[in-house]
């Protein structure tokens, strides 16, 4: 017998996109299963054809069929036909496999597809509470046109009577399924769907959205940043609050999703920062600091905590406190099951006995129980979950993508308030509601960051994922970010598919809760009320600024934009904001011009504009040569003035961009208005003119003038000197400005020669200048047009950075890019006031990373300043530099290895310095260290170990070269050779000795940590451990006390073998010598109790992991 009925009423409405096979990583992504109810059944199928509905399945004697596949009857649910399919001896496993399939995949058109969320379930006829309900959805097409769960469940428990799954041999299964139509991605509306927008990606600032959505839908929050002191005057990306305000009001507002450019400015960031992946609690904590004092409290009465810290002897009357305040909770994921088990874990007891007694003022050494209680919960708790670990035996950071579940509602109180301290205030109820749950999906380097929020705190769940807002069930929200492992459901039943498990790399990485008492007042309303005014108009004329572009954007087809050029314009540009050509086209007059409309229509506007009279008014056309200048070509026509603007722009423009470039002529009676401009021949030649004055170093424009091709530039210099205001008489040299890219040609002319054989046409430029005495005691930089030119074409000014100081512009200097290497220090070391500049050492800029180059420039490794300044296709402005003790030729012939030296008898471990010529030797290291150390007697021995971790990986023979050995990373360490190793025993072994400590949480592969100094120790032919443990105990001078507790263990690639007394110690190491058998070695088991060298910190070290910084 078959029934169909409506499900109850499913929470998720929204028709969510979802890409086939995009989730197959992570598993299928199930829907909420829903609760069961009581329904009443009703026979055969439903009038209405409903998008979701449940059909339940009764099968009479299961035992005793024989088939292997088993078909339901077809029900219909969303237009679409389906059907269950059951195997009930299981597909090739010992488990039920259960199948949702489409019933008439093989009669579909070509390409169909349809997506449903569904559950199936078998039916305990005993306690519903037992039925076996599993969910999934999925993207049926024609390749995969059923899918389900091949290990539903086992048959053992299926066919087991007692277990109440099958009564009177008959089984009942149920399949919940919901049709969800499929939205194109791109048309998807975010804010029509859910009534919310999210935030634009900047590049791998997912990290950032999340959180930032977060905060946002704390609506307590958002109004204490609305209500922070801005000015109209303050601009957003120089003011995180005004920066803040500005993206959370855009949030509550606007149609379409955010971007958060002006926030990140506003923290001081560049681009390289936008694409550098950060971490949420990092952020969280930076950003918090920053808006503290603006927001006036608001972020310690919402998100501060408190929390007691305590030591109490067991045995006397004394007790420790200490009071402090949290933001966020960090609570451990590895070894928990849940928060309840992370809460415990974080109040539990340690006892401080035996060696790690404690000692109290007055009594001493005591037993004592250490631990952390809570004073007060805040009222939003921020949870985050530690699921990155620091990996010791594999040296990197690991993601725990263990199962941790956190519920929906958090019980603080629970157990008789057992994590809060007597203090704590009885009154306050500490029950609190899941309102967030951050996610991280992927891998410890990388991966992609999203949020599940209720902003009301309501049924409804809302995914935001960068720009894209979608609604989703409380399972999608809770279960499925819990982590852990999942099974792959199977496709194609009937083929032998083995049940697949992967982990699932999306899980919950950061939770909110807020507490119930003060829901009322943090989900509060916030309006426009709450919003300054200054804020609000600036807002509301941003929006109309952007509906404004958006207007011209999408009308720009029918426009020409029409850029008119005139004297002024090259008389005020001209050697201020340019030196070359005529005129910058963007910081000349436009028009918006209708396509349609007449040129002479546009001539009136132009009257209108710039007072000149329609007749006194001609326009030329500019042309881009092909030595890449652009210069007035040619008047425009009389029949060209009557054409429409949009086909005069085709005419001129081969690049079908929409502007008209114009250079409008004036001519100017004596009494210096308007006239009408003389008619143009081929005889006439339009030339601009340029005055150079060496003395002052300046360039301007001067005018222009029609001169006739057969005449001569001597018939013109009275002119041009009474343009420039010199003498009539006043000799002057003339140079044609040709070009200025790649390089500057800038030619001199011929007085004597007429403009037409000196090849001079409409829109050339001429620069001019007085001609030079013939003994003139004058100096000039740079005398001449030419020598002027190409120092403004090379001239470039240079920020320079102290090394020390990456951030900070300590000067500027205006170098040439022509430079060589010299001429630049020697400016350098000129502006220091060094006498020497071979000291002065330069790093270029990375432009990526807007940080020094890990290498500094070789001495004269660079021929030009130009070539300094490039990182692959960009040119930076930036150089950084240091001052050296010696100079930098000296230098690169030198090596310097910083040493660390441990002394044969004392405990002493000093750092040296030494600086030694490239092709030196290990042994020329070690006779200069002879030289500053102190040794045992005059004849030690030194020699030199490389240890990385706490294990010796090398001694290095006294005749390797120095020069390519890397202290970076590595230590250096150097020692006496004891006498006793300069003479082994045949069957001697000289063996390796690190210390270790397990950690106890990890699993046995990773339990193996080493510290401390490890060493060399020489083990006799068939010496027991209780031997060499004697000498060992000499060697370290340890107590017997201490010693008693230490464990000894051979150890093999990290996996111990614990030893005793009685075992021959050199069995087990089977090479005389094993210098560089560093994975074997004896290991000895204790505390770590010394502190951490400093230099160690330098080996584990990431150049390209950067911390967030918010710089202002």
């Amino acid at each position: 017998m078959t029934v169909m009925t409506p499900p109850p009423p499913i929470d998720q409405e929204d028709e969510d996109m979802l890409v086939p096979h995009s989730d197959l990583v992570e598993g299928p992504q199930p829907m909420e299963a829903q609760a069961d109810t009581a329904v009443s059944t009703v026979e055969n199928q439903p009038v209405e054809d409903p998008a979701s509905s449940r059909f339940t399945w009764q099968i009479e004697n299961f035992s005793r069929l024989n088939t292997k596949k088993h078909y339901s009857e077809v029900f219909i649910v969303g237009g679409y036909k389906w059907r269950v399919l059951i195997f009930p001896k299981g597909n090739n496993v010992d488990h039920l496999s259960m199948y949702l399939d489409v019933a008439d995949s093989a009669n579909l058109p070509y390409g169909w597809s349809r997506f449903a969320q569904f559950s199936l379930a078998v039916v305990n006829q005993g306690s519903n509470r037992y039925t076996v309900r599993k969910d999934t959805q999925h993207q049926f097409n024609v390749r995969e046109s059923d899918w389900g769960f091949t290990s539903f469940m086992p048959l053992s428990e299926l066919y087991d009577i007692s277990k109440g799954f099958l009564h009177n041999d008959t089984l009942v299964i149920e399949a919940e399924v919901a049709v969800r139509k499929v939205v194109d991605y791109w048309s998807y509306d975010s804010k029509k769907e859910t009534g919310y927008v999210g935030l634009k990606n900047q590049g791998a600032t997912c990290y950032m959205n999340s959180l930032l959505q977060t905060l946002y839908h704390i609506p307590y929050f958002r109004k204490a940043v609305y209500h922070m002191p801005t000015t109209e005057n303050d601009m957003p990306s120089g003011s995180i609050p005004l920066a803040l305000q500005s993206l959370f009001y855009k949030l509550q507002y606007s149609d379409n999703s955010v971007a958060t450019k002006e926030l990140t400015k506003s923290f001081g960031w560049d681009t390289y920062d936008s694409f550098m992946q950060h971490d949420v609690q990092e952020l969280n904590r930076v950003l918090c600091e920053k808006l503290e004092v603006k927001m006036k409290g608001t972020i310690q009465q919402l998100f501060e905590g408190h929390h007691m810290n305590y030591i109490e002897c067991i045995n006397v009357d004394y007790k420790s406190t200490r009071k402090e305040s949290f933001y966020d909770l960090q609570l451990d994921v590895k070894g928990c099951r849940d928060v309840y088990a992370s809460f415990d874990k974080y109040v539990e007891v340690e006892r401080l006995e035996g060696d790690n007694k404690y000692h109290a003022e007055q009594h001493g050494l005591q037993d004592a129980k250490k631990g952390v209680l809570f004073i007060d919960f805040p009222p939003v708790l921020q949870l985050q979950l530690k699921r990155f670990e620091y990996d010791f035996m594999r040296d990197t950071m690991v993601k725990i993508n263990d199962r941790y579940e956190f519920p929906l509602q958090l019980d603080l109180d629970r157990e008789n308030r057992k994590y809060l301290s007597p203090d704590a205030d009885s009154r306050v109820r500490n029950l609190y509601t899941l309102h967030s749950v951050l996610v991280h999906s992927g891998g410890v380097h990388g991966g992609h960051y999203y949020a599940f929020i209720r902003p009301t705190l309501s049924d409804q769940w809302l995914k935001f994922d960068d720009e894209r807002v979608t609604k989703e069930d409380m399972k999608r929200a809770l279960e499925e970010q819990y982590g852990g492992e999942e099974e792959l459901p199977q496709t194609n039943p009937g083929f032998n598919n083995t049940p697949f498990k992967f982990t699932k790399y999306s899980n919950a990485y950061m939770l909110v809760y807020i507490r119930d008492s003060d829901k009322d007042k943090i989900i509060c309303n916030v309006d426009e009320q709450d919003i300054a005014e200054h804020l609000r108009v600036r807002l509301k004329k941003e929006q109309e600024e952007k509906e404004h572009k958006k207007k011209e954007k999408a009308e720009a087809h029918l426009y020409t934009i029409i850029k008119v050029a005139r004297n002024e314009d090259l008389a005020e540009q001209i050697g201020r904001d340019i030196y070359f050509d005529l005129v910058d086209h963007d910081k000349v007059r436009s028009f918006r011009i209708q396509k349609q409309t007449a040129f002479n229509v546009f001539k009136e506007e132009v009257a209108k504009e710039f007072g000149i009279p329609v007749q006194y008014q001609r326009f030329w056309l500019w042309a881009k040569r092909q030595n890449h200048t652009y210069r007035p070509n040619r008047p425009l026509t009389p029949q060209e003035e009557t054409q429409s603007v949009g086909m005069l722009r085709e005419v001129s423009n081969k690049a079908h961009n929409a502007e008209l470039k114009l250079f409008l002529e004036v001519e100017l009676g004596q009494d210096l208005l308007p006239i009408e401009p003389p008619e143009k021949t081929k005889e006439d030649i339009l030339l601009f003119f340029k005055l150079y004055d060496p003395v002052k170093e300046e360039l301007r424009y001067i005018g222009r003038i029609f001169v006739k091709g057969s005449g001569k530039p001597s018939e013109i210099l009275t002119k041009l000197n009474e343009m420039a205001g010199f003498p009539s008489n006043q000799e002057i040299e003339l140079y044609e400005e040709i070009k200025f890219e790649p390089s500057v040609m800038c030619e001199h002319i011929d007085k004597k020669v007429s403009f037409r054989s000196s090849q001079l046409e409409d829109g050339d430029i001429v620069c001019f200048q007085k001609s030079p005495p013939v003994e003139s005691g004058q100096q000039c930089r740079y005398p001449d047009v030419p020598s002027f030119l190409e120092y403004v074409h090379n001239r470039q000014v240079v920020h320079f950075r102290s090394l020390e100081k990456p951030k900070e512009d300590d000067f500027c200097l205006e170098l040439s890019k022509l430079f060589n290497y010299d001429e630049v220090v020697e400016r350098v070391a000129r502006q220091l006031g060094l006498d020497d500049p071979s000291k002065i050492r330069l790093t270029p800029h990375n432009c990526y990373s807007q940080q020094p180059k890990p290498a500094p420039i070789k001495y004269r490794g660079m021929e030009h300043l130009s070539e300094m300044l490039v990182h692959y296709n960009q040119t930076s402005d930036i150089l950084y530099y240091e001052v050296l003790d010696i100079s930098l030729p000296e230098l690169q012939w030198l090596k310097t290895l910083k040493v660390a030296y441990h002394h044969a008898t004392k405990e002493d471990v000093v750092i040296h310095s030494i600086r030694l010529p490239k092709h030196s030797t290990v042994g020329d290291v070690l006779l200069h260290l002879k030289s500053k150390v102190e040794l045992s007697h005059p004849d030690a021995e030194l020699r030199l170990l490389e240890v990385f971790y706490h294990k010796i990986y090398k001694i290095f023979p006294t005749s390797e070269k120095i020069e390519n050995i890397n202290d970076q990373y590595w230590t250096l360490r150097a020692e006496e050779i004891p006498e006793e190793e300069k003479n082994l025993g045949l069957n001697d072994r000289l063996i390796h000795v690190y210390h270790f400590t397990k950690d106890t949480s990890q699993n046995q592969m990773q339990q193996v940590q080493n510290f401390g100094e490890p060493f060399f120790f020489i083990i006799h032919e068939g010496e027991t451990l209780a031997e060499v443990k004697g000498r060992i105990q000499k060697k370290l001078q340890v107590s017997d006390e201490e010693f008693s507790k230490w464990k000894f263990a051979f150890l093999s690639l990290g996996r111990p073998e614990y030893l005793l007394d009685s075992d021959i110690v050199s069995s087990r190491f089977q090479r005389r010598d094993v210098y560089g058998a560093w994975e074997q070695y004896l290991g000895l088991e204790h505390s770590d109790s010394a502190p951490k060298r400093a230099y160690a910190a330098n080996q584990n070290r990431h150049t390209f992991e950067k911390p967030v910084k918010i710089y202002n």
